[in-house]
C-alpha cells in the first residue's frame, strides 16, 4: 500500500473527483494522491452518478459547469444516493450566489479555480474532519442512550471490583483483549467498556457475532465485497474491518470460526490488510481487536479446531468473566437495575421484590447468568399487577412441571390466637433464609450449618415439603 501506511489520520479514505477538464482531473488527482487518499475521477457528471451508486465515497469534489448535468444537480443526485458523503463544489464562476446554492443543497464547501495544492488539500482535509465529527456526535448519541439504557456495568463484589482494574489498565493500550464467558455473561458490555475507555472511543465500535452469520455470508459480512463480487452484489460494501477503521471490532462467539476464516482473521491482525471479495487491491485498516468465546479454546486448538498462532495472536489480554452464581451478592443490585429499567419501558411502578423471592432468586444458580435473571425480571413485571414481585412472579425459574410452590398459609382452623401463627413451613424457611444471609448465601456452608442438603435447602425457599 506504501503511502497508505504513513502517520496521517485519513489515509486511504476514497475521493471522487468530476471535472470535464482532463488536466483539473490529473492534477487533483496527483496530489491527494500523494497524501495517501485513494482517488478515483470521471469526466462527466452522469457516470459520477452511476460510481456513487456502486462504491462507498467520503467525499466528491465536482465541477460546478459541466455538459449534461451540473454541478448542482449532481450534488442534489449524490445526496439522494449517500448523504454522508462531503461534496465540495470546484468553479472557475465563484459568485455569492453559486456558493449560498450549493451550500442550501448540502454541499460541504466550495472551492474556486485557480487553486493551488494546499488550498485543495485543506478543504478536502476539513470535508474529511466535519464528516467525522458528524459520524462521532452520532456514535456518541447512540453509545449515551445504550449506556443509559442497556450498557451498565452492575456490581458492588470483589470479582466486579477487578474486573473494572483490569478494564482500566487494558482499555489504555491497544493490545489485544479475548474475553472468556458462559453464555448471558456481558461479554459485549465488557468489550464496550474497553472500547469507551480507549484513545478510540471517537471511533466506532463494530460488533460482529460470528456465530449468529452463516459461513458462506461471513467472509463478506467481516472484509466487504466489491460490486459484482457474486450474484446479488449491485454495489459495494464495506466490511466490518474498513467500518471499524480507528475504532475496535468485537467478534463475539470468534470460536465458531472455521478454519479458512480463522487464516484470513490471522493475515489482518498481522498486516493490518483487508483483502474484499472480489477484489485483488489490499487495504490497509488501523482496528483494534476484542473477541470473545464460550468455548475453550486451548482445547479446540490441540483438537485441531482452531489456529494455534490465531489463538495466541488474540489471547495476548486474557479476561475471564465469572458465572452470576460465583457472584451472587450482586444479584440484589441487578434486580434493582432491572426494576428501573423495566419500570420505564413496561410504564409500571413496581417498588419492589420481597424477601422470600429475593431468597429464591440467591440460591438459584443461573444457568443463563445475567441474561437470564434479567429475562426472569421482566417476565415477573409483566405479570404483576402490583406494587411488589413475589414468589408467584417467578414460577417460571421452578424446575420444570412444579406449578404450585407459592407461600402457603397455615390452614384456617382454630381460633384466631392459632390462626394468627406462622405455618411450621413459613417458620423453617425463615430461618433457612437467615442462615443464608448469614453465610452470604453459600449454599454449602449453610448446609452445614442447618445439617440437610443444597437440594433440600433449594426446595424448602420454593416452599415445597
Amino acid at each position: 500500500m506504501g503511502d497508505l501506511r504513513l502517520d496521517k489520520p485519513f489515509v486511504g479514505r476514497r475521493i471522487l473527483i468530476v471535472d470535464d477538464e482532463v488536466d483539473t482531473l490529473d492534477a487533483c488527482a496527483q496530489i491527494l494522491s500523494k497524501d495517501g487518499y485513494e482517488v478515483e475521477t470521471s469526466d462527466n457528471a452522469p457516470k459520477a452518478l452511476e460510481m456513487v451508486k456502486s462504491r462507498l465515497y467520503d467525499v466528491a469534489l465536482t465541477d460546478l459547469k459541466m455538459p449534461k448535468m451540473d454541478g448542482i444537480e449532481l450534488l442534489k443526485a449524490i445526496k439522494r444516493v449517500d448523504p454522508e458523503v462531503a461534496v465540495v463544489m470546484i468553479t472557475g464562476y465563484a459568485t455569492i450566489e453559486t456558493a449560498v446554492e450549493s451550500m442550501k443543497e448540502g454541499a460541504y464547501n466550495y472551492i474556486p479555480k485557480p487553486f493551488t495544492p494546499d488550498e485543495l488539500r485543506i478543504v478536502v482535509r476539513k470535508a474529511l474532519e466535519k464528516q467525522d465529527l458528524w459520524r462521532e456526535n452520532r456514535e456518541l448519541k447512540e453509545r449515551l442512550y445504550r449506556r443509559g439504557e442497556d450498557l451498565v456495568m452492575v456490581g458492588e463484589g470483589e470479582e466486579m471490583g477487578k474486573l473494572r482494574q483490569l478494564i482500566e489498565r487494558v482499555a489504555a493500550t491497544d493490545s489485544t483483549v479475548l474475553i472468556y464467558g458462559e453464555t448471558g455473561t456481558g461479554k459485549e458490555l465488557v468489550a464496550r467498556e474497553i472500547h469507551g475507555k480507549s484513545r478510540r472511543v471517537a471511533n466506532p465500535m463494530v460488533t460482529v457475532n460470528c456465530a449468529a452469520i452463516p459461513t458462506d455470508l461471513l467472509e463478506s459480512e467481516l472484509f466487504g465485497y466489491e460490486k459484482g463480487a457474486f450474484t446479488g452484489a449491485t454495489r459495494r460494501k464495506k466490511g466490518s474491518f474498513e467500518l471499524a477503521h480507528g475504532g475496535s471490532l468485537f467478534l463475539d462467539e470468534i470460536g465458531s470460526l472455521g478454519l479458512d476464516l480463522q487464516a484470513k482473521i490471522l493475515r489482518a491482525l498481522q498486516e493490518k490488510e483487508i483483502n474484499p471479495v472480489g477484489s485483488e487491491r489490499r487495504m490497509f485498516v488501523d482496528v483494534r481487536i476484542i473477541a470473545a468465546t464460550n468455548r475453550n479454546l486451548k482445547e479446540a486448538t490441540k483438537k485441531g479446531e482452531f489456529r494455534e498462532d490465531l489463538f495466541y495472536r488474540l489471547n495476548v489480554v486474557p479476561i475471564r468473566l465469572a458465572p452470576l452464581r460465583e457472584r451472587k451478592e450482586d444479584i440484589p443490585l441487578l434486580v434493582e437495575h432491572f426494576l428501573q429499567r423495566y419500570n420505564r419501558k413496561l410504564n409500571k411502578r413496581i417498588q419492589g421484590i420481597t424477601e422470600e423471592a429475593m431468597g429464591l432468586l440467591m440460591v438459584y444458580d443461573w444457568p443463563g447468568n445475567i441474561r437470564e435473571l434479567e429475562n426472569a425480571v421482566e417476565r415477573a413485571m409483566i405479570l404483576e399487577d402490583g406494587e411488589m414481585l413475589d414468589l408467584r412472579d417467578f414460577r417460571q425459574i421452578v424446575h420444570e412441571g412444579e406449578e404450585e410452590w407459592a407461600d402457603r398459609k397455615a390452614p384456617p382452623e382454630g381460633d384466631l390466637d392459632l390462626q394468627s401463627l406462622p405455618s411450621l413451613e413459613k417458620v423453617e424457611r425463615d430461618y433457612i433464609l437467615e442462615v443464608l444471609r448469614a453465610t452470604k448465601w453459600n449454599r454449602k456452608r449453610a448446609s452445614e450449618i442447618l445439617g440437610i442438603s443444597t437440594v433440600t435447602i433449594w426446595r424448602k425457599v420454593q416452599g415445597q415439603q
